[in-house]
């Protein structure tokens, strides 16, 4: 069982809106690991964070990485630091992953102020840099393809990812 596409990308790239829209128009279930591990801790991950500090979270996120590329087969949304696992990157290599990029003017008006992402409190925009200079290196690592969202809405993401699978396909 393997996922029919794995979303990766920094926040506010839309991994979680355009996931669960692949997933309606191809008829498949959708899962997001952000939500599984609040689902298994039964706690945001905001609260994850504030309470046990990012290496745990990182921890339970990996597992849920690893679960659901092992027992998924619709379309699966990762969190935004996922890829900073060498496990699930070498996991995430088997997968048909795209790397929803954005450019940091596109990314920060989409994440906004936002206090649930709390690796982006304070500065927002130099939060951003930092984690994407971090960041981007590794989620082209993982993917087999990259789809600019900067002036793409939801569903113009959507169409571009749809045919990207239907190029892998073919």
């Amino acid at each position: 069982m393997s996922p029919v596409v794995v979303l990766v990308g920094p926040p506010g790239a839309g991994k979680t809106t355009v996931a669960r829209r692949i997933a309606t128009r191809l008829g498949l279930t959708f899962r997001d690991t952000d939500l599984d591990v609040e689902e298994l801790t039964g706690t945001s991950v905001q609260d994850i964070f504030v309470e046990h500090g990012e290496q745990h979270f990182r921890a339970l996120e990996e597992q849920a990485v690893a679960t659901a590329l092992a027992e998924h087969d619709g379309v699966l949304a990762l969190g935004g630091g996922a890829v900073l696992s060498d496990a699930s990157r070498a996991l995430l290599r088997e997968h048909r992953v795209v790397f929803l990029d954005t450019g940091m003017a596109a990314a920060v008006a989409r994440v906004g102020l936002n206090g649930n992402r709390p690796l982006l409190l304070g500065n927002v925009r130099s939060q951003m840099k930092g984690l994407m200079d971090h960041r981007r290196p590794l989620y082209a690592e993982v993917a087999r393809h990259t789809v600019l969202t900067d002036d793409l809405d939801a569903a113009g993401v959507v169409d571009e990812v749809l045919r990207l699978i239907e190029q892998d396909r073919a």
